[in-house]
């Protein structure tokens, strides 16, 4: 409050109560609709993407080709001919201007989504296990999805809920996660934002000298857990939006379990432990609050952020941005990936073969249709919705649970979080990345199957 007036401080503390209660509600907070006849629990969010997707019904593959061909066009114009102009709009020069891999990822996605969407060229890309299982099952609840959080998770983000949850939270984090306070702010920008968020902020934050290699690194592969808005998509994805509660809490405490273990053993904890100027960390330490001041500070920063958050017009400019990043970058991806993630998954006995040490290792935690199972362990490095795209056949309730909960908390799927980190100022290898996948897979397959036979 010293910042603020009487009034000023008014305000602000009804902006950060009001909208972040309404965030907490859209996103968190599961509502009883009558489906078919059926009563089901659902969130609102979801609840609003399935009016989108329904009412706009035949319309969808036309913007799903749009967003694809849109994006390949910019992508070419801006990294290919454009990538030297002066006086570019900031957003379409970090949207569009990538380096050649994911110019040929976007490329390939051009050519998937028109050869799906005219029913032309060869079968293995167009089939029903293949293209147009992406094109026409997944990525028309991606751009449903996509368009409500984009519009309503600066509710969560922008209006002080992460600014009083942070200091809160910060004395527990060194003996925890070993990680310094600050990373708390990180840490909920992913689980309740979205990971490639707390990346960026986390690439920041080293390039700034406030985190260590080691920190850095720590924070970009164990915390930036995908959004609660892909959650919600994969949960509908694996047919059990309606445990959604159950599934999402299993994400957390597998994901907790794993950041309790990883900072602690190799390759995490060898990774040296000096800022970006080469100071130690020992060198710097941070200030510590008691649990009554960080309270008050925490109150404080976010009333502070509240009265300063974006007004109607910052509010609708950002959305609208948010929603074109949303689906020019992601909805391609997943398209190039996705197809080609399922040719091999369809075509070729690839994830059958390298899955296999994981049936035995299944059957023994007794989960059901084990050798299904098996095969999805390992493609989601790929990207995180193929798991439980080619579960989603399977009969048994706790397997999908097992294959839906796993592809969240593996965390690093190359076709966005892995990408960003690949692309970010944390050094980080990509051979590194994969062994951290793999072994984040062994710690929390334990813990997620014990909460599904808890819960079926």
């Amino acid at each position: 409050m010293d910042n603020l007036t009487k009034q000023q401080h008014t305000v602000g503390k009804w902006k950060f109560i009001l909208l972040s209660l309404i965030g907490i509600i859209l996103f968190l907070v599961p509502v009883p609709i009558v489906e078919d006849g059926q009563r089901k629990t659902t969130l609102p969010i979801a609840f609003l993407a399935g009016i989108f997707k329904d009412t706009i019904g035949g319309v969808m593959p036309y913007l799903i080709i749009a967003i694809i061909t849109i994006s390949g066009i910019l992508t070419i114009l801006y990294s290919l001919i454009w990538h030297n102009k002066k006086g570019q709009s900031e957003f379409m020069v970090n949207t569009f201007n990538v380096t050649w891999p994911w110019v040929i990822v976007r490329l390939f996605a051009v050519v998937f989504a028109w050869l799906t969407f005219l029913q032309v060229g060869p079968e293995w890309v167009t089939s029903e296990d293949t293209g147009a299982l992406i094109f026409g099952d997944l990525l028309p609840t991606l751009v449903a999805v996509f368009f409500f959080a984009a519009i309503f998770l600066p509710l969560l983000l922008e209006y002080g809920l992460l600014e009083f949850l942070g200091p809160i939270f910060r004395p527990i984090m060194r003996p925890l996660f070993t990680l310094p306070g600050r990373s708390t702010v990180d840490n909920l920008a992913s689980f309740i934002g979205d990971g490639t968020v707390g990346v960026m902020i986390t690439s920041k934050q080293y390039e700034q000298g406030f985190y260590t290699r080691r920190e850095a690194t720590v924070i970009a592969t164990t915390f930036s857990v995908v959004s609660l808005t892909f959650a919600i998509v994969i949960a509908e994805t694996i047919g059990l939006i309606d445990r959604f509660a159950a599934f999402y809490f299993t994400v957390i405490v597998a994901c907790f379990v794993a950041a309790l273990i990883m900072p602690r053993i190799w390759p995490l904890r060898s990774v040296e432990d000096n800022y970006v100027d080469g100071v130690s960390a020992k060198e710097r330490p941070e200030k510590r609050y008691s649990y009554k001041e960080a309270l008050a500070k925490g109150y404080g920063d976010a009333v502070e952020t509240g009265y300063h958050a974006p007004g109607f017009q910052r509010y609708v400019h950002t959305a609208v941005r948010t929603v074109m990043d949303m689906w020019l970058v992601v909805i391609p991806v997943v398209m190039a990936i996705g197809t080609a993630a399922t040719i091999l998954a369809t075509y070729t006995p690839i994830f059958t073969i390298i899955g296999k040490p994981f049936v035995p290792f299944l059957e023994l935690l007794q989960v059901p249709e084990a050798a299904a199972a098996s095969e999805t362990m390992i493609i989601g490095f790929a990207d995180m919705f193929l798991p439980s795209i080619l579960i989603e056949g399977v009969q048994s309730d706790l397997t999908r649970f097992v294959v839906g909960v796993l592809s969240v908390c593996q965390l690093i799927y190359l076709s966005e979080v892995g990408g960003v980190i690949l692309g970010s100022k944390i050094p980080v290898s990509l051979g590194k990345l994969f062994l951290i996948f793999l072994i984040r897979t062994i710690i929390t397959l334990p813990v997620i199957v014990l909460f599904a036979h808890i819960f079926f």
